[in-house]
């Protein structure tokens, strides 16, 4: 399977999101209109109301944003393969996108090379490029898909490729990795605990380890995938630099 493709040209990321304002009553009065009549599509409980369901914020590009990308990548894949790890993030969005979009230019601008998440194509992806226009960004080569042909876009999901056509079910990374045999990412918190984390323990570095986390399993869940032994956990090698 997936023969045709060479990891050494794969760049595999994952992003963390959270509600661009913590609370509901944070939200300027234009936002928490609009969001109100988002929630009517998300409420399946007659007694919910907008504010019980802002939690889910985050998830929408519109009233979220994003703290952290983490991206990685296999070197030697055919050798004694490692894994190299970097994160992008802070509480300045602006910055942090500008620095990723900056790296995916200089390094991940030509015809050979993609880029892969879990669920990716149905939120990493067109959640980064929307962040990016909102801030005002313009998009990398390799994100701004408008007008190519579906064989043009550089674009790999795992979640996709377990399909195998199949579009009823969604299946989570956690679920892969247990099936797989790969140590699960979801060794301290899950999703759900990101934006409590961001907003409330101010703990940036938990998250970003968090999401590192999920880089690799990403990484190993595509070397199973692909008839590949997994990479030894003391092969991962996390850098500051590009």
């Amino acid at each position: 399977m997936l023969d045709h493709i060479h990891l050494s040209n794969v760049l595999f990321l994952d992003i963390e999101t959270v509600p661009a304002w913590y609370n509901y009553g944070d939200m300027p009065e234009a936002f928490r209109e609009l969001w109100d009549k988002k929630a009517t599509s998300l409420i399946r409980d007659a007694d919910l109301t907008p504010e019980d369901v802002y939690e889910r914020a985050g998830i929408y590009a519109e009233f979220g944003k994003i703290i952290c990308i983490s991206v990685g990548y296999v070197k030697d894949e055919d050798g004694d393969a490692s894994i190299r790890i970097k994160s992008f993030s802070g509480e300045d969005e602006k910055v942090m996108l500008a620095e990723f979009a900056r790296m995916l230019d200089q390094h991940y601008g030509k015809s050979q090379h993609v880029l892969c998440a879990h669920n990716g194509k149905e939120f990493d992806f067109p959640y980064m490029a929307r962040r990016m226009l909102v801030n005002g960004l313009r998009l990398p080569k390799i994100l701004d898909i408008a007008g190519k042909k579906p064989w043009e876009v550089n674009f790999l999901d795992t979640m996709e490729l377990w399909k195998f056509g199949d579009f009823k079910n969604y299946t989570s990374l956690n679920m892969l990795t247990t099936l797989f045999g790969i140590p699960t990412p979801k060794d301290d918190i899950t999703g759900a605990d990101v934006a409590r984390v961001f907003w409330e323990d101010h703990d940036l570095a938990r998250i970003v380890t968090y999401c590192q986390k999920d880089v690799v399993a990403i990484i190993q869940l595509m070397r199973r995938f692909k008839g590949q032994a997994l990479i030894d956990p003391a092969r991962v090698q996390f850098t500051d630099g590009e």
